[in-house]
């Protein structure tokens, strides 16, 4: 079902399920190269620039915001050794827009790190695909690792973020090529329909490529 966007614009300091129930969460307070392009601004039919959306602004260039399961997958996978944040938010969930400024300066002060923002609003099947059911949401992978950390954080305990950022983030020799979303992620997501590939394949071609694919036709090579 879909989030009712009035009723959480008229609740901020609430976080919505994907069944359209209201969790209670802690009240909020106000407040190497990179293959990651900068943001571009959002142009009309007209040409004319209209202005940006809330998780637009103050955008860095070591933040990117995700279009779809196959972009997701080939950004980790191109990665390689990179911390990389995947930031779950939606347009009308004000614990996300409370805490987007801050999201922003923690890129700014680790331009190492690449953040991967996911609209839940445009991509609700992916997300409940990858177990997100609260807003907002993280999850960290590094390198061969794949996933090292997920959890839901708010601008009240924004230090849970912080020290996660500190400890998957150091300086660190790769012990092989970018693992990605795991296994279990990604036969989520094929289940639900974002993803047709042989995992079999998936899985071999992973362990042998140190670089992820990036041609539309090294991609088909690991689709059914």
């Amino acid at each position: 079902m879909s989030f009712d966007l009035k009723e959480q614009q008229q609740h901020p300091m609430a976080s919505t399920d994907f069944t359209n129930h209201t969790l209670s969460t802690t009240a909020f307070s106000s407040s190497s190269s990179s293959s990651v392009a900068p943001f571009q601004g959002k142009t009309t039919s007209t040409g004319t620039s209209r202005g940006m959306r809330w998780w637009e602004k103050s955008t860095k260039h070591n933040m990117l915001e995700i279009q779809s399961a196959n972009h997701l997958v080939d950004s980790l996978l191109n990665a390689g050794d990179r911390l990389v944040v995947l930031h779950f938010f939606s347009p009308g969930c004000g614990g996300c827009k409370s805490l987007h400024p801050k999201i922003c300066q923690l890129a700014e002060s680790n331009p190492d790190v690449i953040f991967l923002k996911v609209n839940q609003e445009e991509l609700r099947t992916m997300c409940h695909g990858l177990n997100v059911h609260v807003l907002p949401f993280f999850k960290f992978y590094r390198g061969a690792e794949g996933k090292v950390c997920s959890f839901s954080c708010t601008i009240a305990t924004i230090n849970k973020f912080k020290k996660a950022l500190e400890k998957h983030g150091s300086e660190r020799c790769s012990l092989g090529p970018a693992k990605g979303l795991d296994e279990k992620e990604l036969a989520a997501l094929a289940s639900v329909g974002e993803l047709k590939m042989n995992l079999n394949s998936f899985k071999q071609y992973q362990s042998s490529s140190s670089l992820g694919y990036k041609t539309e036709e090294q991609y088909e090579k690991v689709m059914l």
